[in-house]
């Protein structure tokens, strides 16, 4: 037996992609599966950026590009910035990323170690978690509760930060839940930082626009009284459907404490994953710069799919569904069905053909509830529905 570090025992995994592996041998085998687990659009990325990334291949675009990303990348997104939040931003604070994950990934490695501890929502996404207790940092749920519409509320959280806090992971909107974390409570927890400058903060915004119901998406880029300490993440994969071209950026802390971090990242990116690959970069910036119109066709689509979503799940007995508010998740209570979370989720894909996530898969607090995804058509979405009234009804 070859001996490995004890760390390596203590990662977890993303079981999306458990399920979604289980769903396709399923529907290999000639069943016919639908498929609302995976937290990815359905949508295809918009055709001029696809040309963008072929463009680039044709002009001879091949080569190892910077660690922290092509310059022209990094001031697309200080333009998309500027224009989503109202902050200017330096592009020698951006980093350009294959995804969102090694943003995670950077951040808790620089924090985490044995005898400190990182908050983290819960429930949330699972390799928050996981990453945090790779480094033997202690996690420390941050409990986002059905009754606050699966917000954060900045009075529970600022009491869980002690002395052995270092980071503090927050995501608004949301996954698994779809909540969307309200300006105030935002205020609120930012002037309750001020009493933990040594808490750094990593703010998942990954949904930036996935809002809905007149909802605004607040960034913790406006509040510059703790900009030297805050660590946005960012990409391409849900905005502009792009989760297969590995496409991320994070905004890292300005002044000095920003320098000092931004090149350990930059450290990191040359030891492990190098670069980004070159049109992937072309096509980011043509998806920042160009048309939105895709954009705004998919998000009008979810919002239709949304309420469908909801109106369904609440007329099937002994399930209740708030309405999310972003990104494009529903998280609806079972617990009145009798069923463990898990296993009633594995028992709808096996009898019922219909692939959905339990919510113990995104954290201690999650049972009793189910992650569905409506990023898939709204007829695919009525037959689940119909799958599930069924089976709960035998």
């Amino acid at each position: 037996m070859l001996h490995t570090i004890s760390a390596f025992d203590r990662l977890g995994e993303e079981n999306a992609f458990a399920v979604l592996a289980r769903a396709t041998a399923l529907a290999q085998q000639g069943r016919d599966i639908v498929n609302l687990g995976i937290g990815q659009p359905d949508f295809k990325t918009p055709q001029h950026i696809v040309e963008a990334a072929i463009k680039a291949l044709r002009d001879g675009h091949h080569g190892y590009t910077p660690a922290n990303g092509l310059l022209a990348t990094r001031e697309a997104v200080v333009r998309r910035t500027l224009t989503t939040t109202g902050v200017e931003i330096s592009p020698e604070t951006v980093m350009i990323l294959p995804g969102g994950k090694p943003t995670m990934f950077a951040a808790i490695l620089m924090f985490g170690e044995p005898g400190a501890e990182i908050l983290y929502p819960d429930p949330g996404f699972p390799i928050y978690r996981s990453m945090i207790e790779f480094t033997g940092a202690a996690p420390i749920p941050v409990p986002m509760r059905e009754e606050n519409g699966f917000a954060f509320s900045a009075e529970e959280t600022l009491a869980l930060i002690t002395s052995k806090t270092r980071l503090l992971i927050l995501n608004s909107p949301a996954n698994p839940t779809g909540g969307v974390t309200p300006r105030a409570e935002i205020e609120k927890l930012v002037k309750g930082l001020e009493a933990h400058p040594q808490v750094a903060i990593l703010s998942d915004e990954i949904y930036d626009v996935m809002t809905y119901d007149g909802e605004t998406h607040c960034s913790l880029l406006g509040f510059p009284e703790i900009r030297d300490r805050l660590i946005v993440l960012n990409g391409w994969s849900k905005t502009w459907a792009m989760t297969g071209w590995r496409m991320g950026w994070s905004i890292w802390p300005n002044g000095d404490k920003g320098a000092h971090l931004y090149d350990k990242v930059r450290k990191l990116a040359v030891n492990c994953w190098s670069c980004v690959n070159a049109p992937s970069q072309f096509a980011g910036i043509a998806a920042i710069d160009g048309p939105q119109d895709d954009v705004d066709k998919m998000m009008r689509a979810f919002d239709r799919r949304r309420k469908i979503v909801v109106e369904g799940l609440n007329a099937l007995p002994n399930i209740s569904c708030i309405t999310p508010k972003g990104a494009f998740y529903a998280f609806p209570n079972v617990s009145k069905t009798g069923w463990k979370a898990k296993k009633l989720a594995s028992a709808l894909l096996d009898e019922a053909g219909v692939a959905l996530i339990g919510g113990p898969d995104f954290g201690i607090l999650g049972e009793g509830y189910i992650r569905l995804s409506y990023a898939n058509s709204e007829e695919n979405i009525l037959r689940a529905l119909d799958r599930i009234g069924t089976f709960l009804a035998k």
